[in-house]
């Protein structure tokens, strides 16, 4: 790749900021290792990189873009780039908390 080709690459993909990776790190070191990160794509809002910690912990870190997403999981050491496989799917550990989080209203509806 020529190197004007890398310059322009380089400023159309946003680098992760120092919170992103300071979120990222500290997921990992909270929740063991390794962690596994899918990147999902959010439209104009960006990337959600949704984090699995090796106890099955979910958390996520929203970045600009899909690029900035991958790039954000190649800087953090421990974190392993995943898809939703039955893999992924199954190291994860939804708690009644989380749970009711995600229902929303409906949660409270008996």
């Amino acid at each position: 790749m020529a190197e004007s080709e890398k310059s322009e690459q380089t400023e159309q993909t946003p680098a992760p900021t120092a919170r992103h990776l300071s979120a990222a790190r500290g997921f990992v070191a909270a929740h063991g290792k390794p962690a596994k990160a899918v990147v999902e794509y959010l439209g104009n809002a960006g990337a959600r990189v949704v984090l699995i910690g090796a106890d099955g912990a979910l958390g996520d870190v929203v970045v600009p873009s899909t690029a900035t997403g991958a790039a954000l999981i190649e800087a953090v050491a421990d974190l392993e780039p995943a898809t939703w496989d039955a893999e992924t799917v199954n190291a994860t550990v939804i708690g009644p908390g989380h749970r009711r989080r995600m229902a929303g209203h409906l949660a409270k509806r008996r």
